[in-house]
């Protein structure tokens, strides 16, 4: 038997570890030619968004995370898609597989000012201009995000982001 826990899967009487699960949504803003991204603790920049807590509908995940990520408040303006990797166990964090799946969505902010996230991983937010994101180190996340706004493909699938460089998981 397997038993979630914080996305995890824990062992139960001897029953191998699996691997971990996370459903997370992330807010892709784009205005004037610059793209709103989050500075975490581990010295990636990312967008804003994160996990999706039980119960939780993504849609609301993704103005909650804005919000405390950014300071700032936010609309969806539409689903831009849904993008699920496997990070393997070599390259994860915990030691061991772990799938993400993410639901991005192209948000508008509404007010607020930028500010840390209080007691949180996010040291900053800022605009930034779109060519300049390259020369960040930064998630995949952002890039997969960029990639869905500026294509809008139907399906709501872009191909697979490579990691490696300045890119991070």
């Amino acid at each position: 038997m397997n038993h979630e826990t914080d996305g995890a899967t824990e062992v139960i009487t001897g029953e191998l570890k699996r691997g971990s699960f996370r459903l997370a949504a992330y807010a892709v803003c784009i205005e004037d030619g610059r793209v709103l991204l989050a500075h975490h603790s581990s010295n990636n920049w990312t967008l804003p968004g994160g996990g999706v807590e039980h119960a939780e509908d993504p849609f609301d995940a993704v103005i909650r995370e804005v919000a405390e990520e950014t300071g700032c408040e936010a609309v969806v303006e539409r689903l831009l898609g849904v993008d699920s990797r496997v990070i393997p166990a070599a390259a994860a964090r915990a030691g061991v597989e772990h799938q993400n799946v993410g639901v991005f969505y192209q948000v508008r902010i509404l007010g607020g000012r930028l500010r840390p996230e209080p007691n949180g991983d996010t040291v900053e937010s800022v605009w930034t201009p779109i060519p300049e994101v390259a020369r960040l180190r930064r998630s995949s996340l952002v890039d997969i995000g960029l990639a869905l706004a500026r294509t809008l493909p139907a399906t709501g699938h872009v191909d697979p982001v490579p990691v490696g460089g300045l890119i991070q998981y």
